[in-house]
């Protein structure tokens, strides 16, 4: 039988080319979109979930159970935000939202979208050391299985309606990024393969920078 996921953040780039994929590929059976406002696509494999506040998850576990992995693909930029409020809208909201998913699935496999740079030591700039906290506790928080996923620069994938306009005026240099600067490069179409792959087969690594997205997605 193919996996049962669960999406976040559908509605930004990282999240809709992770749900591209996994329409895309057979291993995948049923697919759990949970956003704030709804994606606006009808398929066989999606069915959606809306929450208008994620600090407001009351009753969550009843609607979320039978999955066996979570893609959480929701986040914020640091950009012009303090530290308090960024830790709020990354470290409180990823934290209460996994909570809720594993007490309905015990077996459920997790998969958080960190960052390239993010420091496992909880050091360094602010946006990092809330990401590393952030992904330290997911990995003792009790979930079968979880894995943090640390892309740099993101390749967009063709097609796709919530890509960053700045990525789409820069596209031409993707090329170049790919050749002076591979270990900071991924493609989102690996990424989503990557989150696939480690849930069906696993890895042998629960923190994963760029090099191993892409070895990861080889495998999928």
């Amino acid at each position: 039988m193919g996996k049962r996921v669960i999406i976040t953040g559908a509605t930004g780039m990282v999240g809709e080319g992770v749900l591209h994929r996994c329409l895309q590929n057979e291993q995948i059976d049923h697919i759990l979109l949970v956003s704030r406002k709804s994606y606006g696509m009808s398929h066989p494999k999606i069915s959606e979930l809306l929450i208008p506040d994620f600090f407001q998850l009351e009753g969550l576990e009843e609607k979320v159970q039978g999955y066996d992995a979570c893609f959480f693909c929701l986040g914020v930029s640091s950009v012009g935000m303090k530290e308090d409020k960024y830790r709020h809208l990354t470290y409180d909201l990823t934290l209460g939202f996994a909570k809720k998913v594993l007490a309905a699935n015990t077996n459920m496999t997790f998969c958080y979208v960190s960052g390239d740079g993010t420091r496992s030591d909880e050091q360094g700039m602010m946006w990092a050391r809330v990401k590393g906290k952030t992904e330290n506790d997911l990995l003792q928080l009790g979930f079968a299985d979880a894995y943090m996923f640390r892309p740099g620069m993101i390749e967009p994938m063709k097609g796709m309606k919530n890509t960053y306009r700045v990525l789409r005026v820069l596209g031409f240099l993707f090329p170049v990024f790919r050749v002076l600067s591979p270990k900071h490069y991924v493609k989102l179409s690996q990424l989503g393969d990557a989150m696939i792959a480690v849930t069906v087969k696993g890895y042998n690594k629960k923190v994963l920078d760029c090099m191993d997205i892409k070895e990861v997605a080889k495998q999928e």
